[in-house]
């Protein structure tokens, strides 16, 4: 496959080569302005408002500005204070020894403790999709102190140190999380954090109110009074908003075909920089749990199908870049660049469910497969993926659903066969990438984690030497030899690293500090008259 100009510039993007566009404000001369209302256009409705034991991005998006984090990161990943003001990290990577900022309490008054960052961490590495896998070197964490956290880990584990923001591991309390199971989900009383905001009201398929936290540790941060998050599942509506000042600004918010008559409103800007938070890869994630699906021809021969050049020009209209392998180009350092798309090619997929004993049969057809999506991606991605199967006879049951019915439908009910999933490799591959891969991350009603119910030895012993070795070649060699297994089983066919940009009104400012960007707690967002 080759690239273009702009592919080129995308993949830069992507490795962190952040660029500023033309009419974007991402930085502010100014001294910030206190006051006023940013309205934030979301989608999909969110089922749940943290992400202590999923990985939604609705949670992660509207928890981060509830709930705070150990630790927050500047664009190149470089951690920065937050609940923690210091840190000190043992030369064996096996302690971790985080100074709790004395004085920052939750919404309802009680103090932030060591207790507070023993319980969340337990309960993430126990509930939580990426958490399983960062946090399950520990072993205990030491509370004598109040205001210092000691996290001791059997062995190390690299991709702590990057995994502590508030979207990815939020400092939930103690006393109101420990009231109900790991499994189940806060009620909206419960959303207590010591964020920068407080949850005020939720109106489920209307908006959700948050109001600035007066007794925040950081003043004089926030520097809005408060941010009504409208949660609109139609694009062109949110396109709409956004163009009549309804709205002020969203992720992802407008159709892709959109995007360039929108570049010419001057009251607009478009920030497509990746950031290190997000990184979303998209597969087609096959559940392995049926005899069509467990045999590799046919797993091959739906992988030769697929036009992964056209699916880019005509579903994401050029906003992505091609991802053939779990870890995507924007992690550089990790990713295998020798590894291909598998070549596209009809007549080598027919000849190849021929082969596994799928003839065409009277009508041409062979077998039906159900085909669902991601409601985070184009509504067009299982259309796209539907008419790829036609082709090689294979009879899609489309199937689309709301966000809460499709994580239901595919981690619990597991009633599926093809699913265009989104999942963010994140800022490193023990976090966004192993849960998909690693066989004991496979869980019923376990959101975003092994839905294929992939099982390989190899795959698991790769994937969890990398997540304990500290030696970033030998860390890196890993990686790359389970990307070689992956490409070689099958269990998940990757398509694309999409770009996702936030579109959005001149007058907000400094939304975006770092590797969280508008996903983080935007305390220090402001607007602009």
């Amino acid at each position: 496959m080759t690239f273009s100009r702009r592919d080129f510039h995308k993949i830069a993007l992507a490795a962190g080569a952040f660029v500023a566009l033309p009419g974007g404000t991402f930085a502010a001369a100014e001294e910030p302005v206190s006051g006023g209302t940013l309205k934030i256009v979301y989608f999909p409705e969110p089922t749940q408002l943290v992400a202590i034991n999923t990985s939604a991005g609705g949670p992660q998006f509207i928890g981060a500005k509830i709930f705070d984090g150990l630790l927050t990161y500047d664009y190149d990943l470089a951690p920065k204070p937050s609940l923690a003001k210091e840190w000190t990290i043992s030369p064996d990577g096996r302690e971790y020894i985080f100074r709790l900022r004395d004085g920052a309490k939750f919404h309802d008054g009680k103090p932030v403790t060591s207790a507070d960052v023993a319980f969340s961490v337990l309960r993430l590495k126990e509930a939580h999709p990426r958490g399983r896998a960062i946090f399950s070197q520990v072993t205990d964490v030491d509370t004598t102190d109040p205001l210092v956290a000691k996290i001791r880990l059997a062995k190390p584990s690299p991709g702590l140190i990057t995994a502590l923001a508030g979207s990815e591991s939020p400092i939930v309390p103690k006393h109101i999380f420990e009231t109900f199971k790991p499994t189940e989900s806060p009620k909206p009383d419960q959303i207590i954090g010591s964020g920068p905001f407080v949850l005020k009201e939720w109106v489920p398929g209307s908006h959700i109110l948050l109001e600035r936290n007066a007794a925040y540790w950081d003043a004089p941060r926030p520097y809005l009074d408060r941010v009504i998050i409208r949660l609109i599942n139609d694009a062109g509506a949110r396109a709409a908003a956004l163009e009549t000042g309804e709205g002020d600004i969203g992720p992802n918010p407008v159709p892709l075909g959109d995007l360039e008559r929108l570049k010419g409103i001057s009251k607009l800007q478009i920030d497509d920089r990746i950031y290190a938070y997000a990184g979303q890869q998209n597969q087609l994630v096959i559940n392995l749990e049926n005899p069509y699906r467990k045999e590799l021809k046919v797993r091959q021969a739906i992988a030769h199908a697929i036009d992964v050049k056209a699916l880019i020009d005509i579903v994401l209209y050029g906003y992505a870049i091609p991802s053939p392998t779990p870890i995507s180009p924007g992690l550089a350092k990790f990713h295998n660049p020798d590894i291909p798309f598998a070549k596209f090619d009809i007549a080598l997929a027919e000849k190849l469910l021929d082969e596994a004993g799928y003839p065409r049969k009277e009508g041409g057809k062979r077998f039906k497969l159900r085909v669902t999506n991601n409601p985070f991606n184009p509504q067009t991605y299982s259309d796209f993926i539907a008419q790829a199967l036609i082709k090689i006879g294979i009879e899609p049951d489309i199937q689309k659903f709301d966000f809460g019915t499709y994580v239901k439908v595919v981690y619990t009910d597991r009633t599926w066969d093809l699913s265009v999933e989104s999942l963010s490799n994140t800022f490193d591959p023990t976090a966004g990438v192993q849960r998909v891969y690693w066989s004991k991350n496979f869980k019923i009603g376990l959101p975003f984690s092994n839905a294929s119910h992939y099982e390989n030895p190899e795959v698991d012993r790769l994937l969890e030497a990398a997540a304990a070795e500290p030696d970033i070649e030998k860390r890196a060699q890993y990686f790359k030899d389970f990307q070689v297994i992956i490409a070689r089983d099958l269990p998940v066919i990757n398509l694309v690293s999409p770009i996702q940009p936030v579109v959005g009104s001149v007058k907000v400012q400094s939304y975006a500090q770092g590797a969280e960007g508008l996903g983080g707690n935007i305390s220090r967002a402001w607007l602009k008259a």
